[in-house]
């Protein structure tokens, strides 16, 4: 099994993948509301050489992401994949070249906000014994998975060679009567959107949050699901078969 992972890639992950749950994390904990409430617009704009480029914008106490550095308020550049990745490490201190007089909003509010953010996609045993921590704790887990399907799908080595075996169309992720995400496959390139899907041309299925959370923290066996009928896969299956093949790297990278 391939285990190494890239820097590069790493980077599209962090930065899509994991701070763009800070999207739902804005939607589904009171608290990370709070942290925004009463803050006049602001924008970070995050730009790593030969690497990803994008913007986090922060309205009404919302989040979303766009990729590209757009105009913002605070600017944030990386010399290199590595540093960016040493931002989510916690080893590296980036110096704004725009907007230092907002720093404030990077130490009181953005700071705390990730934080948060981790805690519920590396949480601890303790967190988990509350039901409602757990359930949102796997929506955030899940969102992040599937966005870092589409960057491991567009940027790693192993992942390329599995999209490239995907056709045209959508796979629908979902949690019956809780949640959907697409995933939109376009001449090999992989987008994840945070919603559901219209029209899937594949489809994947989780009864249940729990068998979600299962399947993602490798407590659970995919097949054992599919046979027990907790996991229901329908539509092109081997558009679901390279997806999975990609969910295995993904781990690889939120491991890291």
């Amino acid at each position: 099994m391939l285990t190494q992972t890239d820097s590069k890639t790493l980077a599209y992950v962090n930065l899509f993948a994991v701070l763009g749950t800070l999207e739902n994390l804005c939607e589904l904990v009171p608290e990370a509301k709070d942290l925004l409430k009463d803050k006049p617009p602001i924008s970070i704009g995050f730009t790593v050489k030969h690497g990803p480029k994008a913007t986090l914008f922060f309205v009404d106490s919302c989040c979303h992401i766009e990729e590209g550095c757009s105009p913002c308020t605070i600017k944030l550049p990386f010399s290199s994949c590595e540093k960016f990745n040493g931002l989510m490490t916690g080893t590296v201190t980036p110096i704004p070249s725009k907007g230092f007089t907002k720093i404030s909003f990077l130490l009181k509010t953005f700071v705390p906000l990730t934080d948060m953010l981790a805690k519920y996609l590396k949480p601890s045993q303790e967190d988990l014994a509350n039901v409602a921590f757990r359930e949102t704790s796997t929506k955030l887990t899940l969102y992040t998975a599937a966005s870092a399907i589409a960057q491991v799908g567009n940027q790693d080595q192993s992942g390329k060679f599995s999209s490239g075996l995907m056709p045209d169309g959508d796979i629908a992720i979902d949690v019956t009567d809780v949640m959907g995400i697409t995933l939109k496959i376009k001449d090999h390139h992989l987008t994840a959107l945070r919603k559901p899907c219209d029209k899937p041309r594949a489809a994947m299925t989780f009864s249940n949050l729990e068998i979600a959370r299962q399947l993602l923290n490798g407590e659970a066996s995919a097949m054992a699901c599919i046979c027990n009928g907790s996991i229901a896969m329908r539509g092109m299956i081997n558009m679901i078969d390279n997806m999975n093949r990609i969910l295995d790297r993904v781990g690889q990278y939120l491991s890291v």
